[in-house]
């Protein structure tokens, strides 16, 4: 489950807020221990995702670095031969 959740700081472009959503949604989904909320607990797995997803987004554009930028074609191309590697 976690492993769809990505680094997000230092891209150019930066991060969409999907990415942002998705990342929050994941989390929310691994410490809840659920996929998908019951009925019952919707509002609030609703909610929290939201909330998460609202200061991810305010960390991510509030962090500094001196390191340039990284290419979002370059890391995908790197981590798809990290999993070629594993399924090996």
């Amino acid at each position: 489950m976690c492993r769809s959740i990505r680094t997000l700081h230092n891209f150019d472009p930066p991060a969409t807020d999907e990415e942002v959503y998705a990342a929050a949604l994941q989390y929310v989904r691994k410490i809840s221990g659920t996929p998908r909320p019951s009925k019952a607990n919707q509002v609030v797995f609703d909610r929290t995702v939201g909330e998460i997803a609202a200061e991810t987004r305010r960390l991510v554009d509030s962090l500094v670095t001196s390191a340039p930028s990284k290419n979002r074609e370059l890391e995908a191309a790197k981590a798809r031969a990290r999993a070629a590697r594993r399924r090996a």
